[in-house]
């Protein structure tokens, strides 16, 4: 049943079903370097199990993919933005990170795209940034040295760190070339269109990357390794295709419009907690207390730079890298 907008009531409905949403869709990307994880760790290549995470979905979205076509005439270049960056990018260097390094921490770490954003917004293009914002820079690069403990001349792979670090690069580079597609009105992309095409776009990038047809498929067929407890490989990548790609982007689409993309931006912010809670309790990955610290501060810092954005057409500076864009805040999640 739709929300009526004119009952204040049915607003407050429909804000608190997109809180929902929201929190759905964090949950369900938090929980995807969990499942990818023991795959990985049973002999499945990080590329390999991105493949089959991406090349799932964009099969599941297809319908959705045959619906919008005509994107593919209006929007080329915001397509291949996702698919390349918001798709691809993010997910291969996100996998591959996890296989070096705790998945809360390459989380946490794929978290300072919002620092880097503001970076290219003040240093490259030259714009005036908030306070606020410059203040959430800060904390997020100070929180990330506690993650990493640099004080005990980083304790952490600095191969998995620098992984880590090509997929916030990644989401900076979605999040610069998404402003394009960031208008209002009838001539708007539909979020949904450019998630199936991206989806495709990914999929076609990574088979000439991954080269799937070398991968071992009898891991698919056996149990993999949780914590100490056997877990069907099968039902790892059902819920990694089913569950952290595709509810995780309809659910995350949906709310930003339920909702706003900064609240939902916001939101999205507890994925970095999930993950590492997740990680604590079925794989047995432990962080220090210092590093618990670091994340919070991270993500306080995250939330610094997403909440202080102008409205869309503020003369106001900006505190990321353009206004307020439906697309790109759902792109960010691994």
């Amino acid at each position: 049943m739709p929300v009526q907008t004119i009952d204040s009531s049915g607003g407050n409905r429909g804000r608190g079903v997109g809180l929902g949403l929201a929190l759905a869709s964090a949950v369900a990307f938090g929980g995807s370097g969990v499942a990818a994880k023991p795959l990985i760790e049973a002999g499945l290549d990080p590329l390999h199990v991105v493949w089959l995470r991406v090349a799932g979905a964009a099969l599941v979205m297809l319908p959705l993919a045959v619906r919008h076509r005509a994107l593919l005439r209006r929007r080329p270049a915001l397509l291949a933005g996702f698919g390349l960056l918001g798709v691809a990018g993010v997910q291969a260097f996100y996998f591959a990170s996890i296989s070096r390094i705790p998945v809360g921490v390459a989380l946490l770490v794929e978290y300072l795209a919002p620092a880097l954003v503001l970076g290219w917004v003040r240093f490259v293009q030259r714009r005036p940034v908030t306070r606020a914002a410059a203040l959430g820079v800060v904390l997020a690069v100070g929180g990330l040295a506690c993650v990493v403990e640099v004080w005990s001349g980083l304790s952490f792979d600095a191969v998995g760190l620098l992984l880590a670090l090509g997929a916030a690069c990644c989401q900076v580079g979605y999040f610069v070339l998404s402003d394009q597609g960031s208008d209002s009105g009838a001539d708007a992309p539909d979020p949904l269109g450019v998630i199936a095409y991206g989806l495709l776009v990914g999929a076609l990038v990574l088979t000439a990357v991954a080269r799937p047809w070398t991968m071992d498929w009898s891991v698919l067929g056996g149990t993999a390794d949780m914590n100490g407890t056997s877990v069907a490989a099968a039902l790892l990548l059902s819920w990694i295709v089913l569950i952290a790609t595709v509810l995780a982007y309809i659910t995350g689409v949906v709310s930003v419009r339920r909702l706003s993309p900064q609240v939902a931006g916001v939101v999205a912010c507890l994925e970095a907690v999930i993950a590492t809670v997740l990680a604590w309790i079925l794989l047995g990955e432990h962080l220090s207390a210092p590093q618990i610290i670091g994340g919070a501060v991270v993500l306080a810092g995250a939330f610094i730079a997403q909440s202080s954005a102008p409205a869309k057409g503020s003369p106001e500076p900006v505190a990321s890298g353009g206004p307020e864009r439906e697309l790109s805040d759902r792109s960010t999640a691994a």
